[in-house]
């Protein structure tokens, strides 16, 4: 069996370098609150290295992700877990004469929304070859951002080997000092910038997560720049009242964005459910390539931000109607 997988690394697993920018980063408590349009502005640039919070559709950053897409950076690579329409909707800055916003994608599971089907386009963009993949378990993704947020180059796992996800992915075989049994090792993985949506934070970041938090504790340590979304913002004396349940500290987080419903259509635990019917229309209406371009011209490129997205596509009788569903499910 092969000592190393064939799959391109697309961020070099070096700690000291990650060490030096994070001990240069600002860590002061200062207020951080900015529009969705000027943290993507100021904090997401051409070439780097994007993560995506959530898992699948739930607590997606969907307003950050729109603006990156609004924006048209280019040259990204990314990854997500579960990556559902975060993926979906980033694929729109590829394919469709707005350049490539996609370069590079480790990938975990991409393409499907789970149980609603594949997307077209997404699966347009991954055929025509435009995207470099290197693949990975969702567990082992996970791993790599906690490696980073460890500040060490890899993690041991002892699944993953002789399977063809390993075959196409960077991660190598060691022999342990210890036991000298051979161990899969996966590689650390330092995002440029991050965006995760969150129940609540305050002005200088501190951030609650109710549920789960699937990776995104990782995440937010390993990313070097961090712009976060809220349902809430709520006072600083509010998180002094119950300081472990912040799940993000204020010295990770570079911007606090307000955008209430920001995960819409996806699910936001103990808020509101999916939108299903639109996350259908998306499915659809991907089918029909000039269908979509109209379809993602109206709803992103020419909504001049997520507040008039939610007005076009839910409205506030729906939206009560997901939040009715979410908790009250019948």
């Amino acid at each position: 069996m092969s000592t190393r997988g064939k799959g391109s690394l697309f961020v070099e697993p070096d700690c000291d370098a990650a060490r030096q920018w994070f001990r240069e980063k600002p860590k002061r408590m200062s207020d951080k609150v900015m529009s969705v349009a000027e943290a993507v502005r100021r904090f997401v640039a051409d070439d780097d290295y994007l993560a995506s919070g959530g898992f699948g559709g739930d607590r997606i950053a969907t307003a950050l992700l729109h603006e990156i897409v609004r924006q048209r950076r280019q040259g990204l690579s990314f990854a997500g877990h579960t990556a559902t329409h975060d993926f979906q909707i980033l694929c729109a800055g590829n394919d469709t004469g707005r350049g490539q916003l996609l370069k590079r994608v480790d990938i975990a599971y991409i393409i499907g929304l789970e149980a609603r089907g594949l997307s077209p386009h997404a699966r347009r963009v991954v055929e025509s070859g435009q995207i470099e993949l290197c693949e990975w378990t969702n567990y082992t993704l996970a791993l790599r951002f906690q490696a980073a947020s460890m500040g060490v180059p890899f993690l041991p796992v002892r699944g993953f080997a002789g399977t063809d996800t390993f075959a196409n992915s960077a991660a190598a075989r060691v022999t342990c000092p210890y036991t000298e049994q051979e161990l899969t090792v996966v590689p650390a993985l330092w995002p440029d910038v991050a965006v995760i949506h969150v129940h609540e934070s305050d002005c200088f970041g501190n951030c609650r997560i109710r549920g789960t938090s699937v990776s995104d504790w990782h995440v937010a340590r390993a990313a070097k720049k961090l712009i976060v979304s809220c349902e809430r913002l709520i006072s600083n004396e509010e998180i002094r009242r119950d300081p472990t349940a912040t799940t993000i500290p204020f010295y990770c987080v570079d911007a606090v964005c307000h955008v209430p419903c920001g995960s819409y259509p996806g699910n936001m635990p103990y808020e509101y459910y999916s939108d299903e019917e639109h996350l259908r229309e998306w499915l659809t209406v991907e089918r029909d390539f000039e269908a979509y371009l109209a379809f993602v011209d109206r709803l992103i490129f020419r909504s001049t931000d997520f507040e008039e997205y939610l007005n076009r596509c839910c409205g506030t009788a729906k939206m009560q109607d997901l939040r009715n569903q979410e908790l009250y499910p019948s």
